[in-house]
């Protein structure tokens, strides 16, 4: 049983240079008592509606541009074909997840290329060309129903996890409709339970005749975030309109919903229930007498699972409870029995604390014990917990040093579990155990790109506040220190998600391959050392986030690895704001910026998509102190005249309903009503996470690499 929080759905400018404090239109005095810029203030707010005929014009042209000028360059259909080989690679690891009828793997290549949900045994599994069995062919429904059906997953009903709920989405958008699917029978069930309108939201079973749902139910159960803050127990044979509600948030909520707390058996201790109050805080409540009973723990604490008998809790935050002081990132364990008689009044026991610059990343609960990933100075570890004579004991599982280590799958019933190690230069080992601490090495993913002469190195940085700043150079060995060597640098720097070392695949072969070299920095506001690193650079001190991001780039440059000409940045989501704040912040410092999926016009970010639900990492605009803080960095309002700005690449896609491709539309529309340059691209499907497809996914990398090859390693006349 994989762990996921509920709360996660889950850069010191050194010799700076003093921009010109230009005003710009954006900035009008003359806005709304909330402070938000309209129309008259915004001219480019028509890009805001994703689909409309006068924006899908836009971008159509908007396309064309950019497509003429990168897929035109004589390298482009090369890389796009070595990007294609390598994701459509025959050899490359089957992630599977354990269930008691095979081991399960979605897979996409050439000639699949929306994708085949099959399974195979564990027997098989461990040769090297396993026999698989097709469970269901995304790319046959969708030509049958005549969809862009993107699988998005399912829920299934334990123990036996053969009754399913599938989600698809038309074209990748996170909204998804749901369907039930037999797997023993490997169809659809005629007459099943059936949610055809896309919507947020999910459902868990009950039994086998009823489903907790949380959806769009209609006017009044959606927040301002447009998620579902409503559940509803929906039995067989009746309409879901029908189906009686048993909890309910408030509509200022981010989400709400009712859940099944489940042991690894299958087992339902009780219905709890949660309110996301902010992106990062929620309440628990647990129902008992059919009342709702709500749980007295931090808002930054959360249950984590059922194990040996014990109830464990998370925390982000410092608990004192009961006379005893559990630190921020612990695990705390209650009697689980105990706790059901008297859910706040169960007494409390430490699992694990973190060192220092330890914390812990994700779990994962077997039949019999406890395994958590951990980040030890941002090296990856796993350790095994179980509850043996009154106590909790941990056991390191020996996996290899020095790398990124993850849960990859466990089983339910079982202690079958597999862990992937990784680092940016050798390829993902999977590794397999039956309970034991000693994994047995199982597949390895091919070589994607030649490694010989390369070399990794760890540096700091000093951010404006003197804090240090850790990051990674991938480079040549022996490279001459003399400015000329043309860098990508990334970064995310958010939502407590660490940015880890792994293997870099694509980005070896089409750019360390052709001569780049690549940086990784491990930014505040992030995951990498824990709770306390993102706490510290968020809402009115997101600001630290940039700096840090600015401070590795410059970092880069004063010690000759790079330079302002040679130096480009790429993010994606959070990490696109993170790119538009430092080119806008510091245009002297980069010479390219790949603004990927982004936030970018953050005055109206909380009106656009599903950005309201971050105002607990960001702040909200709509309260003046609040707005203070976003209005010194909002990359959209930042574009000024007179400012020589490195010619930017923005890249949406109009499925995205998460950030929404506004951002990226009104980025680029400002660059060109200033005249600046810059490129951008529109990917008609594929929702947040860009192409739905290898092919998809082959072109967009494709076009970001000619893109950088052609701003930061060809000779530019007049730079």
């Amino acid at each position: 049983m994989k762990l996921v929080s509920t709360r996660a759905i889950t850069l010191a400018l050194a010799a700076a240079m003093t921009i010109p404090a230009a005003t710009s239109a954006l900035a009008d005095d003359h806005i709304d008592e909330t402070g938000v810029p309209g129309p008259e203030q915004d001219p480019y707010i028509w890009l805001e509606e994703a689909r409309s005929d006068e924006a899908l014009a836009w971008v159509e042209k908007e396309n064309e541009r950019t497509l003429a000028s990168l897929e035109t360059d004589p390298r482009f259909e090369q890389l796009k074909s070595e990007a294609l080989a390598i994701y459509d690679s025959e050899d490359r690891i089957p992630y599977v997840s354990f269930r008691p009828d095979g081991l399960y793997n979605f897979w996409q290549d050439k000639q699949n290329p929306k994708g085949l949900l099959r399974r195979t045994t564990l027997e098989s599994y461990q040769t090297d060309e396993p026999e698989w069995e097709t469970v269901l062919d995304i790319d046959a429904l969708a030509a049958e129903e005549g969809k862009e059906w993107v699988y998005k997953g399912s829920t299934c009903l334990p123990p036996a996890l053969t009754k399913c709920m599938i989600a698809l989405s038309d074209g990748g958008e996170d909204a998804t409709i749901m369907r039930e699917f037999d797997t023993s029978t490997k169809s659809f069930v005629e007459g099943g339970f059936a949610i055809e309108e896309k919507s947020q939201g999910g459902v868990q079973w009950i039994d086998g005749d009823t489903l907790l749902v949380g959806r769009d139910f209609g006017e009044g159960t959606l927040t301002e975030s447009e998620y579902p803050f409503t559940s509803r127990v929906w039995r067989r044979g009746t309409a879901l309109a029908d189906a009686p509600e048993v909890f309910r948030g408030e509509p200022s909520d981010v989400w709400a919903g009712a859940s099944l707390l489940r042991d690894s058996a299958g087992t339902v201790h009780a219905m709890t229930a949660f309110r996301g109050v902010s992106f990062h805080e929620s309440e628990y409540y647990v129902s008992i007498d059919d009342d709702w009973i709500k749980l007295d723990i931090p808002k930054k604490a959360s249950p984590y699972g059922i194990v040996d008998g014990h109830l464990l809790y998370s925390t982000d935050v410092e608990w004192e409870v009961d006379g005893q002081n559990f630190p921020a990132d612990s695990l705390i364990a209650v009697n689980l029995e105990e706790w059901k008689a008297d859910p706040n009044g169960a007494s409390k026991t430490l699992v694990w604390a973190p060192g220092d610059r330890q914390t812990k990343r994700g779990g994962s609960i077997t039949g019999n014990a406890l395994f958590v990933s951990m980040l030890d100075n941002v090296v990856g570890k796993v350790l095994q917990f179980n509850y043996v004579d009154g106590a909790w004991v941990s056991e390191k599982v020996n996996l290899p040093d020095n790398a990124t280590v993850s849960i990859a799958a466990s089983s339910d019933e079982t202690d079958q579990i597999m862990f992937t190690v990784t680092d940016f230069l050798n390829p993902t080992t999977l590794y397999y155990s039956d309970g034991s601490a000693d994994p047995q090495r199982l597949k390895t993913s091919p070589s994607y790109f030649d490694k010989a002469g390369m070399e990794v190195e760890q540096h700091e940085a000093t951010s404006a506040d003197g804090t240090k700043i850790p990051y990674f150079v991938v480079k040549p060995a022996g490279m001459e220190m003399n400015g000329e060597t043309a860098v990508l640098m990334s970064g995310y720097g958010g939502f407590q998600i660490p940015r880890l070392p792994g293997y870099l695949g694509s980005t070896g072969k089409l750019w360390l391959e052709k001569g780049g070299a690549y940086v990784l920095a491990n930014l505040r506001g992030g995951g990498e050392f824990g709770p306390g690193w993102h706490q510290t650079a968020i809402r009115e001190n997101k600001q630290r986030t940039w700096d840090d991001f600015i401070a590795v780039g410059q970092d880069l440059v004063d010690r000759g690895f790079t330079s302002p000409d040679h130096l480009g940045i790429q993010g994606g989501s959070q990490g696109g704001l993170l790119v538009g704040t430092a080119f806008t912040q510091r245009p002297d410092l980069f010479g390219a910026a790949i603004v990927a999926i982004p936030l970018f016009d953050m005055l109206r970010y909380h009106l656009i998509g599903r950005g309201a639900s971050w105002i607990g990492e960001y702040g909200d605009p709509r309260i003046e102190e609040q707005r203070k803080w976003i209005e010194g960095y909002s990359p959209y309002q930042k574009i000024t005249e007179g400012v020589d700005y490195p010619t930017p690449f923005l890249w949406a896609s109009t499925a995205d309903d998460r950030t929404h491709p506004a951002h990226a539309r009104k980025g680029a529309a400002r660059l060109k009503e200033l005249g600046q340059p810059y490129y951008y691209f529109e990917d008609m499907t594929g929702g947040h996470s860009g192409g739905v497809d290898n092919e998809q996914r082959a072109k967009l990398q494709a076009l970001q690499y000619i893109y950088l090859m052609q701003q930061l390693m060809d000779e530019k006349n007049g730079g």
